[in-house]
């Protein structure tokens, strides 16, 4: 971004210069063609040497001097006024000439090598489109390097051409010092030259300031022609390189996932059409908690999006690579996003990750961000089966029964634990639903008994299902489940959350398990929702705790308890669980729903309480409580597309 605010800086002097040069021009041809207004042509050639110093040009380093001289030669042509005659052809060769070469010769070659910088870049833009429209699958190898050989040519003719265009750029700042003095230099001359009456009033007086502006003008002649020789031999260095240097996606260094921000060019994804989008390629950059952008052309870029507790996953796009999505926290604002090369989509992912924990606001974020990232790293691992939890897993002495049951509300403890009380460092991840062997091997022995998630119970279903007076299917995505220390705590399930997340981000992990979550009065199920095999259930007196994101309303999770025998123990010594979801539907609704499943139980001990409850709760056709619409109905059609979109 430096480098093209710094071009743009030189392109606007570069303009500016060009209107000042043509105005003066203007006045010195009015002094050289109207004689008869001699006196009020030079009244405005005066004023116009003194509004350079108003200019205020970007890059006036050296400009005190030529300001200081113009200043003496606006005074000098005012008292000289009344002593002009003609004086056409010392004004034509001395005066005019020389700033009419400087304009057609230097401005006019800044703008010729402005357009052929320009449509260099606009091949070099076009190349890149190609190459990042390279297919992930089954490349043709051949194409592949006939476009990178074009990526590396049009880089190599785009920085050839810029090259030459800011040492245009660069030494137009000294002819213009040259250009501005040297006219006034002639016509000064040109003025003793011819008039005789004025000669010892002039001449005297003048001597010693031209001599000095002479000298100052061949000093600024040698800096330039050292300065351009300088460029010169820096130019033929830089583009001598090899050819590797501009080719795309070969990094050499390795990812620096400690970054708290970002900057460089970017492919987004817009949608044209209902299933059609299109990739414009932007520069992007971070800027506190925000992700910025700015178009080719723009002085400075726009906020895109807030990335403070936003998320960020990698995402799998069929016709691109290195493909990320961020998130907004409210689930309503999401963008996919294309980087250049692996290196470059890792280090996105895990900056606009660092951001979104609000790292930039802390005393030392750099060693924040260290101290995160190596925690991240040895804390989440993750795999892909259930396993026996290892010498690093919670100490269950940590992790007595709370008592206290959740009703889904927004509630928080007291004192807020740290996040080694909720969750130990080191505790595996699971990212899939796996079904034991053994219980694999019974359900195939038995036919595979399904479960029909629409309440319709078939002849072999178990009395369980028959009995029970709630059954609400909802269509949920699993994140992932890990061990925890304790059961009564919200906080442990928001931080289930977070490192899941987090975990996903870190290794790449975009896809997600399908499945049914069926509640009923008596228990949790997760259902396939091809096949109606109940994947895993939970038993309703398991579950001591569940709660929905509070700014993320599409995520939701519970805790199950369980008990460790591993120390053998006979009572067996309790241990927690945390399953993290994504639903189509808001948290809050599948949270009510698992509250109405304990307050059913709880009821089913008192009858007059019972029969209370179903007095003042709506009741379907076969006597179940009735709460929502099913939402099964036509999960299966956009399945695909909620994988793609999803915010986990």
């Amino acid at each position: 971004m430096d480098r093209e605010c710094q071009q743009f800086v030189f392109e606007e002097d570069a303009a500016n210069l060009t209107d000042y040069t043509n105005k003066l021009l203007q006045s010195m041809q009015r002094v050289f063609g109207a004689q008869s207004e001699m006196g009020l042509a030079t009244e405005q050639l005066s004023k116009q040497l003194l509004d350079y110093e108003k200019k205020n040009f970007a890059l006036g380093k050296g400009d005190e001097e030529v300001i200081t001289m113009l200043q003496s030669f606006a005074k000098s042509v005012g008292e000289l006024n009344s002593l002009h005659t003609e004086l056409a052809n010392q004004m034509a060769d001395g005066m005019v000439f020389p700033l009419i070469q400087f304009r057609e010769k230097d401005l006019t070659e800044i703008s010729t090598l402005k357009e052929i910088y320009g449509i260099a870049t606009d091949e070099h833009e076009a190349a890149m489109v190609k190459y990042s429209r390279l297919p992930k699958k089954r490349e043709n190898e051949k194409l592949k390097a006939d476009l990178v050989k074009e990526v590396a040519y049009t880089r190599r003719k785009q920085h050839s051409a810029s090259l030459q265009y800011y040492c245009a750029l660069n030494a137009l700042q000294y002819r213009k010092r040259v250009a501005m003095l040297e006219p006034m230099l002639g016509y000064t001359q040109a003025q003793i030259s011819f008039f005789k009456k004025g000669i010892e009033l002039v001449s005297k007086k003048m001597d010693s300031f031209l001599s000095s502006v002479s000298k100052m003008t061949k000093s600024i002649q040698t800096q330039l022609d050292s300065e351009a020789e300088g460029m010169r031999v820096s130019q033929r260095e830089l583009l001598s390189v090899d050819d590797s240097v501009y080719m795309p996606d070969t990094d050499s260094e390795s990812v620096n996932r400690t970054l708290i921000q970002k900057a460089g060019y970017l492919n987004i994804r817009n949608k044209t059409g209902l299933v059609t989008t299109a990739w414009d390629r932007l520069y992007f950059f971070t800027q506190g908690g925000n992700l910025m952008c700015q178009p080719r052309g723009a002085v400075a870029g726009g906020m895109v999006l807030d990335l403070d507790n936003s998320s960020v996953m990698a995402v799998d796009c069929e016709d691109r690579r290195y493909c990320f999505q961020i998130t907004s926290p409210s689930g309503k604002t999401s963008m996919i996003l294309q980087a250049e090369s692996k290196k470059e989509y890792e280090e996105w992912i895990c900056t606009v990750n660092n951001i979104s924990r609000q790292i930039y606001l802390t005393d030392n974020p750099e060693a924040v961000a260290i101290r995160l990232n190596q925690t991240a790293i040895q804390a989440v691992t993750p795999i892909t089966s259930f396993e026996k939890r290892q010498e690093g897993s919670p100490n269950p002495d940590r992790a007595k029964p709370g008592g206290v049951h959740s009703t889904g509300g927004s509630q928080k403890s007291e004192t807020a634990p740290e996040p080694e009380d909720l969750i130990a460092p080191g505790t595996p991840i699971q990212f899939d639903i796996m079904l034991p062997a053994s219980e694999f091997q019974d359900q195939n022995r038995a036919g595979g008994r399904r479960t029909n998630p629409f309440g319709e119970t078939d002849d072999d279903c178990s009395a369980e299902s028959d009995d029970s007076l709630l059954q609400q299917v909802f269509a949920v995505r699993f994140l992932g489940s890990m061990a925890v220390r304790c059961g009564d705590n919200q906080e442990v399930i928001y931080e289930a959350m977070r490192q899941v997340l987090a975990a996903r981000a870190i290794h790449n992990i975009f896809r997600t398990t399908e499945s049914h979550l069926m509640v009923t009065s008596s228990s949790f199920r997760l259902i396939d929702p091809q096949t109606q095999v109940t994947r895993i259930s939970f038993q309703l007196e398991e579950v001591c705790q569940f709660a929905a994101h509070q700014e993320n309303g599409r995520l939701i999770g519970f805790v199950v308890e369980g008990r460790d025998w591993s120390e053998g123990d006979e009572e067996g010594e309790p241990s927690f669980s945390a399953f993290v979801f994504e639903s189509n539907t808001e948290g809050e609704k599948i949270c009510y729903t698992m509250n109405l499943a304990k307050e059913i139980t709880e009821a089913k001990k008192d009858p007059e309480a019972l029969a209370q409850l179903m007095k003042n709760m709506p009741l379907t056709n076969d006597g179940k409580f009735l709460l929502l619409e099913p939402e099964t109905g036509d999960t299966s059609d956009g399945a695909g597309q909620e994988d793609l979109e999803s915010e986990a």
